[in-house]
């Protein structure tokens, strides 16, 4: 973290980094009480969303965006696209079950284990050490993250052959091939927006999860080869050499999340094959103010949505949009802050104009 080369920095309660940014055993207590903390909300939000539905209303009318996403992959429907809800509260119960594993493992990393993976006694962890400024243990941790990104990209594929996902064409739940058509998948990055075919969807997961997995190995292998053993060359600037440090890596993260949050409001907001007008509402409007916002094209009174007054896509796209928002902020504030931007000095010239300026009006 920037200390601007204040030896004895301390840091507020609130600056949660602080207390993990050198401590990878701390570190990984942290993303694991996260991961419970996202699955308690999963697991409790459908429940309550559950006891709350009712299906003489349609989904999209009863801000139900975990029903949403499950309905959307064929939970909680039979095959002719009627409502049983069967499965709903079975992944709910997993979810607050897997809440309390996370929970524990988060206790037992920050609590019994050591709070630094370099002095664990198991070889393999230690290889998880954090060493922000250093290439080949940025891209050991890295290599790991990508080919679980690519599993869980696979699952899906396969999940929407074998068992099937909601065809809104359709209004049936039906088993869906991956079409791997490689112009089709080159031609998606500029109109994914209008993507009208749900085999060309699994086709794009198909292909990102040979290309995680594939990268990920590359990326393993390429931080687990000792420095005189590399056959790619050494480590740049363009590669990361002299560019990294805890600070930038939370800066890459948060444009990373920040990016794909604005992408999904849009594709939200108006696509209606991979987000079911059944499930999510009509697709929205886009209107500005102070900021860009999306509202309801339907009359939503004399329905149980009044009590919210909006629709399950515009509460999904307007979370998704202002969150990334604030994301790509984070992202502009750690990158500077990374590249060695002194943000103390603005309020000092800040002041000293202030006090410049008031000494000039009482002369």
């Amino acid at each position: 973290m920037q200390t601007y080369g204040n030896p004895d920095v301390t840091y507020g309660w609130w600056a949660g980094n602080s207390g993990v940014t050198n401590r990878s055993g701390k570190f990984i207590a942290a993303h694991a009480a996260h991961t419970g903390l996202i699955s308690f909300a999963a697991g409790g939000a459908t429940l309550w969303e559950l006891a709350r539905f009712d299906p003489t209303v349609p989904m999209g009318h009863q801000s139900s965006i975990f029903l949403a996403h499950l309905a959307s992959i064929g939970i909680g429907f039979d095959d002719a696209g009627t409502w049983t809800g069967v499965g709903v509260a079975s992944i709910a119960i997993v979810h607050l079950v897997a809440s309390m594993v996370y929970g524990g493992g988060g206790l037992l990393h920050s609590l019994l284990f050591p709070g630094d993976m370099q002095e664990s006694s198991v070889a393999q962890a230690r290889k998880f050490k954090l060493e922000w400024d250093n290439p080949d243990n940025q891209t050991f941790i890295l290599g790991h993250h990508l080919i679980l990104f690519g599993v869980a990209c696979a699952w899906f594929v396969e999940w929407a052959r074998v068992h099937g996902i909601y065809d809104p064409a359709l209004g049936a739940v039906r088993q869906v091939n991956y079409n791997l058509d490689l112009s089709m998948i080159w031609q998606r990055q500029f109109d994914f927006l209008a993507i009208d075919s749900l085999e060309d969807v699994m086709g794009g997961h198909a292909f990102l999860a040979f290309v995680e997995i594939t990268g990920g190995a590359l990326h393993v292998v390429a931080g687990s080869t000792p420095w005189e053993k590399k056959r790619l060359g050494s480590w740049s600037k363009f590669k990361g050499a002299e560019l990294l440090s805890a600070e930038a890596i939370l800066s890459f993260s948060l444009a990373g999340i920040g990016w794909m949050a604005i992408v999904a409001a849009f594709w939200c907001a108006t696509n209606t094959t991979v987000y079911p007008e059944a499930f999510y509402g009509e697709p929205l409007q886009l209107k500005f103010s102070i900021s860009p916002y999306w509202v309801d094209t339907v009359d939503l009174s004399g329905t149980n949505a009044a009590f919210w007054g909006h629709t399950t896509r515009a509460a999904l796209t307007n979370v998704h949009y202002y969150l990334g928002f604030f994301f790509i902020q984070g992202h502009l504030w750690h990158s500077l802050r990374a590249l060695g931007f002194d943000f103390s000095k603005v309020r000092g010239a800040i002041v000293n104009d202030s006090s410049s300026e008031e000494f000039r009006l009482s002369s």
